[in-house]
């Protein structure tokens, strides 16, 4: 007879989808190499990360962490990036409208290779994205902020430093040079060294203030790099890999050196641009991707 309550405890837990409440451990995470379908990620530190790309709505409502281990909310101004430290502060500006916000990346999302980042739907509101959810938008990291988000969770790497012993200063008695006459002087004591000032960036509320920055609209046009080498031949050979959707060599050169890059482009919207993405990425091209140039 004992047993009937728990049953029906269990039963009821099972008909109303009751689920233990999440238990948020926002910490610093910095993922190993990981595969999605075809495409590898390999996630690296990088706190001055400057991209353009595609920006798609993130989807779903359903209680979880993300994956630094804080809790998804569609109503914060928070991001996915599925290859940084997590988590980092981040400027996203909506090339299209000319609107931008900070955001806090805190979420690897679906590893989708055809958008540059995820957005939650507050976030795409503030910056004016299409009913689509699909804009063409500038992801600049911000380094003080980053590191200072980092540093405040567990599991930030630290540099550890120990600062240079500061003796006395050692003061010995030396014969005058010749000419000079021996007096009665006497040492002075070492005058104090002043620590160098440091800039210390307060770190970053979890949640970010609703902030909305108008700047010049600059949409761009749609492209699709495929790769950079420093040999012409090699460039050569990817052109004709993608020769039927129209790929180019554009000849770079920074300082001494010089470099070619394959594109194809300009493309006129976002399906197109995803139909190349998939055609190079099915030619054994994992490196290509969608830019706003």
């Amino acid at each position: 007879m004992t047993t009937r309550p728990i049953l029906a405890a269990a039963l009821a837990l099972l008909m109303f989808g009751c689920t233990p409440p999440l238990k948020p451990d926002p910490h610093y995470v910095l993922a190993k190499p990981y595969q999605v379908g075809s495409v590898w990620f390999y996630p690296r530190e990088s706190y001055d990360l400057d991209q353009t790309g595609l920006a798609a709505v993130a989807q779903g409502d359903a209680p979880r962490l993300t994956t630094d281990g804080e809790v998804f909310d569609q109503t914060a101004l928070a991001a996915a990036y599925p290859a940084i430290q997590l988590p980092a502060i981040a400027r996203i500006t909506n090339l299209d409208t000319g609107r931008e916000v900070t955001v806090r990346l805190n979420d690897q999302g679906s590893g989708d290779p055809h958008r540059l980042v995820q957005v939650t739907r507050r976030t795409a509101t503030l910056l004016g994205m299409p009913p689509n959810g699909v804009a063409r938008v500038r992801l600049h990291v911000l380094p003080n902020e980053s590191h200072a988000a980092a540093d405040a969770l567990p599991g930030a790497p630290s540099l550890a430093m120990t600062a240079a012993p500061r003796g006395a200063v050692q003061v010995a008695e030396l014969a005058p040079p010749p000419g000079i006459g021996q007096g009665g002087g006497r040492a002075l004591p070492a005058a104090p060294v002043a620590e160098p000032a440091q800039a210390v960036t307060a770190s970053p509320p979890m949640r970010l203030p609703e902030t909305v920055t108008q700047t010049a609209p600059q949409p761009g046009q749609l492209m699709v790099e495929l790769d950079t080498f420093e040999e012409y031949q090699y460039a050569a050979v990817q052109r004709a890999k993608m020769a039927a959707a129209g790929a180019q060599i554009v000849s770079m050169v920074d300082g001494r050196t010089h470099r070619f890059r394959v594109e194809v482009g300009p493309l006129p919207d976002a399906a197109h641009a995803d139909a190349v993405l998939d055609q190079a990425l099915a030619s054994g091209i994992p490196d290509a991707r969608i830019v706003v140039d």
